[in-house]
């Protein structure tokens, strides 16, 4: 009969647990406020979640071509979640004040 050898199985427990927390979603939060995006450019990794904040008194929409996302109109107070699931550079824009643009770089 073999003995199992807890080292080893604490070992391997560990290391599955730290591969998924290398999967793991992170969320940033970007406000929009005063028909401006809080960031110019926001860094991300692949998979991670972007919470887009309307905290503005005005109606707000979130665009990211590259992605074919469009959020619709955001009201007041509304969120729009955004998951970047592939590198590269994304130009986020506001879809109602052409001004408002920001990158997320996603690594």
């Amino acid at each position: 009969m073999k003995t199992v050898r807890p080292f080893i199985f604490i070992g391997s427990f560990f290391a599955a647990i730290g591969c998924l927390a290398a999967y793991a979603s992170t969320n940033h939060m970007v406000t929009q406020t005063d028909k401006t995006f809080d960031s110019k450019e926001l860094a991300v990794a692949v998979g991670d979640t972007v919470l887009f904040k309307n905290t503005d008194s005005i109606k707000h929409n979130i665009l990211v071509e590259e992605l074919r996302y469009n959020s619709g109109i955001q009201q007041p107070g509304g969120e729009s979640a955004v998951v970047f699931d592939q590198n590269g550079r994304f130009v986020v824009r506001c879809g109602i004040h052409s001004r408002m643009k920001m990158i997320v770089v996603v690594d």
